[in-house]
C-alpha cells in the first residue's frame, strides 16, 4: 500500500509548490509605471464586466478638440463585486475623473486605481499591492 501513495505524494508536492508560481504570475503589475499615476476626465465608452478583468474605456476630449481613447484594465469582478461594486454602476455615455497608473509603452492605457463619479463619490479599485504605485497629483 505504501508503494502505490508514493507516486500521489510526489505529485501533492509539485502541485503544491507549482500553483503559487503560477498564481503570481498571472497578476504581475510589471506593465505598469509604478512612479506615477494620471488622473484624466472623460466619458465612458464601454464597461466590461467580464472575467478574469473588468476593463473601462474612456474618451477623454482636449481642448482643441481631439479625443484620446483609453483602456483601463480593472481587477476582477469577483473582488470588485465584494466591495459592492456591480456590473450596472457605470453605463457607456456617463462622465468620470479616474485614476490610473499609465502602461510603460506609453500607449494610452494602465490599471485602474479609482474613479470618481459625476455624483462625487469616489471610490477605489481592490488592486492587489495598490500601494506600490505612487499617487502623484499630476493629470493629463
Amino acid at each position: 500500500m505504501a508503494r502505490r501513495m508514493q507516486p500521489l505524494w510526489k505529485w501533492l508536492i509539485v502541485v503544491l509548490f507549482a500553483a503559487p508560481g503560477a498564481a503570481l504570475a498571472h497578476h504581475s503589475f510589471a506593465v505598469y509605471d509604478h512612479t506615477r499615476t494620471l488622473g484624466v476626465k472623460g466619458t465612458v465608452t464601454r464597461w466590461q464586466w467580464s472575467n478574469p478583468h473588468a476593463y473601462l474605456d474612456v474618451d477623454v476630449h482636449a481642448a482643441d478638440g481631439t479625443v484620446k481613447h483609453y483602456t483601463l484594465e480593472g481587477t476582477s469582478i469577483n473582488m470588485l463585486q465584494r466591495l459592492g461594486w456591480r456590473s450596472n454602476m457605470i453605463k457607456a455615455g456617463d462622465d468620470l475623473k479616474v485614476v490610473f497608473a499609465p502602461l510603460l509603452s506609453g500607449q494610452p492605457g494602465g490599471l485602474l486605481l479609482s474613479i470618481t463619479f459625476a455624483s462625487g463619490e469616489v471610490k477605489d479599485l481592490p488592486i492587489p499591492a495598490a500601494t506600490s504605485f505612487k499617487r502623484t497629483p499630476e493629470t493629463e
